[in-house]
């Protein structure tokens, strides 16, 4: 046991939460339905390739391993997913235990697994899990290279830079937060001369290679699509707030207001170019800035600032390490921290058994919820009107129906094609005798476009997904038939 540390910090200790909260996230990953843009990422996986229209090929690749071991499961889709939080807990703990002390590295593993995104939001298999996971790598780098001077860790800075750029394209911010950094501590300009910082580099871009490959044989249409976000509009303070918000509440908003103090007193020492400090502030201050000025022009979605949350929780362990062990700030980041257990483990429940459905679509785990009802009502309705194949024009449905359906018969969105360029591409039988059933959301029908396609598009019926008995939103099924001609568009 570390002398003066209290009990909640000890290694043994938090080893322990760690595991608790993976076991409970492995529970969860297995039982709980997915949310629409994992059933997405999971034909990712089935379908591996070397990017994709929406964002870089990691979490495709994790979700394929995960297959390989356990088949087209939700769990299987999850698993690296959970695994790749205890992991970064490891590396956050060395990270923080090298750059500053023992109290700072079990105040960051603490603060890192009771926020609200990593307790909550840590089986759910989107591209963000992987870039958290290689930033945290990065950082954990760059604290090696910083205190040992062996100029051999920037090789491996590269090597998780640019799997975190094959991860995500947010994670080009930190790669610009890495300069700042070393040209902002003088004692750090000396790696400009060394060759691993350029034989490193190369490896970043080896990594990021397959997605620039696959951009350039595609016209750059994930570029189009991610870089594209950046709003040439006018300014407003309609989304500032609500961005301020969302990380707030996402870091969990007492462990937030200890990074946003650690921030400040971390800031002030970098200004006095103190490495350690400055390290920490210059990596992240790059994507901050950007989401920031993007939120003066349009909405920054409450995960994207997810990779600087290991950072985030660093800051807050800065700060009340730095006080008194009685403070009233240990106090609230215990207390930030038990409030982060409790909401983790009741939302881990929540999600494989509602606990209500009074709260209807402002609950965040609706997405999970009616599916199997759904699955088990389409499928009745396949089989006694002979329908072929489904269609849809929305991939989160198409997505969710693919699982369901469970190659019974082609689920099918038949716009934006390019998201399934990494897939055969489907053929729809022809002919007036060749049913199909379109299936929709009622706030996304878009029936009225079919007729240009089919000699008949007739309503069949409406289904109604629920939790609880609390209506969530109404599902269109239509009949099509006589296809004059193929309604895939690009």
């Amino acid at each position: 046991m570390t002398k003066g540390m209290p009990i909640y910090l000890q290694p043994r200790f938090l080893a322990a939460l760690v595991l608790l909260l993976t076991i409970a996230k492995l529970l969860a990953a297995g039982f709980a339905y997915f949310v629409e843009d994992e059933a997405y990422y999971r034909l990712w996986g089935l379908y591996p390739a070397l990017s994709y229209y929406d964002h870089p090929p990691m979490i495709g690749w994790w979700i394929w391993a995960g297959q390989q071991v356990f088949g087209d499961t939700t769990f299987a889709t999850r698993v690296l997913v959970v695994l790749s939080s205890a992991i970064g807990s490891l590396v956050l703990w060395r990270t923080a235990r090298i750059l500053f002390d023992k109290e700072v590295a079990g105040w960051a593993v603490l603060f890192f697994n009771t926020s609200i995104l990593v307790g909550v939001g840590g089986i759910l298999a989107t591209p963000d899990a992987p870039s958290v996971f290689f930033w945290g790598l990065s950082l954990w780098a760059l604290a090696e290279l910083s205190t040992s001077k062996n100029a051999n860790w920037l090789l491996a800075i590269g090597l998780f830079a640019g799997l975190g750029l094959a991860s995500k394209y947010s994670v080009l911010f930190l790669g610009a937060g890495i300069v700042l950094w070393l040209l902002w501590v003088p004692e750090n300009r000396r790696w400009f001369g060394a060759w691993q910082l350029w034989v490193g580099g190369l490896i970043a871009i080896a990594c990021f290679s397959p997605v620039l490959y696959w951009n350039h044989i595609h016209d750059w249409a994930s570029f189009h699509k991610q870089f594209g976000r950046v709003s040439a509009g006018g300014y407003t303070t309609k989304y500032i707030f609500e961005f301020i918000g969302a990380v707030l509440g996402l870091v969990n908003p007492l462990i937030a207001i200890l990074a946003i103090a650690g921030a400040g007193v971390l800031g002030k020492r970098a200004l006095r170019k103190d490495n350690a400090p400055a390290l920490l502030v210059l990596t992240v201050l790059p994507f901050v800035m950007y989401l920031t000025y993007h939120s003066l022009t349009a909405r920054v979605q409450g995960n994207w600032p997810a990779p600087l949350f290991p950072a985030f929780a660093l800051m807050a362990a800065v700060f009340v390490a730095s006080r008194p062990g009685s403070s009233l700030w240990s106090k609230l980041g215990a207390a930030g921290a038990a409030l982060g257990i409790v909401v983790a483990l009741v939302v881990q429940v929540h999600a494989v058994s509602p606990l209500t459905g009074t709260f209807a679509r402002k609950d965040p785990t609706f997405q999970l919820r009616g599916w199997d009802e759904i699955g088990r009502k389409l499928e009745r309705i396949a089989v006694d009107t002979g329908a072929d194949y489904i269609i849809t024009t929305g991939y989160g449905l198409n997505a969710q129906l693919h699982f369901l359906q469970n190659e019974k018969r082609p689920v099918i969105q038949i716009n934006k094609r390019l998201r399934y360029i990494m897939m055969p591409e489907p053929s729809l039988p022809e002919g007036i005798r060749n049913f199909g059933l379109y299936v929709t959301e009622a706030r996304r029908d878009r029936s009225a476009t079919l007729s240009e396609f089919y000699t008949h598009v007739e309503p069949f019926t409406t289904l109604t997904r629920e939790v609880e008995g609390t209506f969530l939103e109404e599902i269109r099924v239509y009949l099509v038939s006589g296809q004059k001609k193929s309604p895939l568009t690009p």
